[in-house]
């Protein structure tokens, strides 16, 4: 028993130091992106003409806040990203809101996440706020 514990403990220390780790990785990247605008180009082989492909676009704070998929035809899917009011340069995603080539609400994900900035859950809603489903996110230590 004792043993179990203590492994349980270490797993935790160590699982913490990770995660600290990774949130300060998260705050530098979100550091370099504030206020940027990042458009990807696509070059068909044999085709010297270059098409946008994705614009991603961040917020004062260096967080996602829309990211913008293009087709041939112009617009092929738009997500807007929303974060707790007045948060900081930690904050998670609350929500996501997926919009079509037309510019309508297709889909809404809400996120819940445990105490320690893992994941908790995901809701995805329908257009009209009827619950569609839910995943659940479960973190086993090796």
């Amino acid at each position: 028993m004792k043993k179990l514990l203590f492994l349980l403990a270490f797993c935790s220390i160590a699982y913490g130091a990770v995660s600290q780790s990774v949130s300060e990785s998260t705050i530098q990247k979100r550091e370099n992106r504030k206020g940027m605008v990042l458009k990807e180009w696509n070059t068909a082989a044999g085709d010297k003409r270059a098409f946008l492909d994705r614009v991603t676009t961040y917020d004062a704070l260096g967080r996602k806040i829309e990211e913008i998929e293009y087709a041939s035809y112009g617009q092929k899917w738009r997500v807007v990203f929303e974060y707790p009011e007045n948060s900081d340069i930690t904050a998670k995603v609350l929500r996501e809101i997926e919009y079509n080539d037309r510019d309508r609400v297709t889909r809404i994900k809400k996120y819940e996440y445990n105490e320690d900035g893992s994941k908790k859950c995901q809701k995805n809603y329908y257009p009209n706020g009827k619950l569609e489903s839910v995943k659940t996110y479960e973190y086993v230590p090796k």
